[in-house]
């Protein structure tokens, strides 16, 4: 999983030029740990955090946000892998990190975010792709499922290679799947009954509800 995958947007900003009450409100009203700080081409120049905000109003630095923020600001891109990001936050820590492509903030990930990830587990992940694939073959299937961190193997009999395909998309729509492969078992033997193809048992099924 991405940043990409768990970000948060639109982002509550502030600029430079922001007066420091003004921001502190923000913090406090919004619950909110750090606030980006963005020039007015929405480039991430630093971050203002609660502790930024404390310490600054306790010496007396200054009037506005560019006195007290944190510069150059922590941030990862939308391609950074939420084990690195986590990471990053513990090992700086930080509560949230700005996600921008191209020096434009394009949302922002908190460890929040991070923890509501953790819930989507592989456990999770397998059953989901389980109900997906059950959905549409109408559990005729007797496929086996595994999944590791976040990477789907389906293993067991395909009508054909144009049903492996299929069975391969339908598991990557489900949320938090970033892998998806079919591993395809021997054949029927000699005489054992070939099941159709994904879409000619789908047609079926279709005719027979309108009919």
């Amino acid at each position: 999983m991405y940043a990409r995958d768990i970000l948060s947007r639109p982002v509550v900003t502030v600029r430079p030029q922001t007066p420091l009450r003004e921001a502190i409100a923000l913090l406090a009203e919004r619950g909110f740990a750090a606030l980006p700080v963005v020039d007015d081409g929405e480039h991430v120049v630093g971050m203002l955090s609660e502790s930024d905000a404390l310490a600054a109003e306790s010496a007396h630095t200054g009037s506005t946000v560019e006195a007290a923020m944190t510069s150059p600001a922590e941030v990862v891109e939308p391609g950074t892998l939420t084990g690195v990001i986590a990471a990053r936050m513990l090992a700086l820590h930080l509560r949230s990190m700005p996600v921008v492509e191209a020096g434009v903030l394009v949302g922002i990930v908190a460890r929040r975010d991070l923890l509501r990830a953790l819930i989507c587990d592989d456990a999770s992940i397998e059953s989901k792709v389980r109900a997906r694939l059950d959905s549409y073959t109408g559990s005729r299937r007797q496929w086996t499922i595994a999944v590791a961190d976040g990477r789907v193997s389906i293993r067991g009999r395909f009508a054909d290679a144009d049903e492996q395909r299929t069975v391969s998309a339908l598991a990557m729509t489900v949320e938090g799947v970033e892998d998806a492969h079919t591993v395809p078992e021997s054949p029927p033997a000699p005489g054992q009954a070939k099941a159709p193809p994904l879409s000619e048992w789908l047609q079926r099924k279709a005719d027979e509800t309108i009919g």
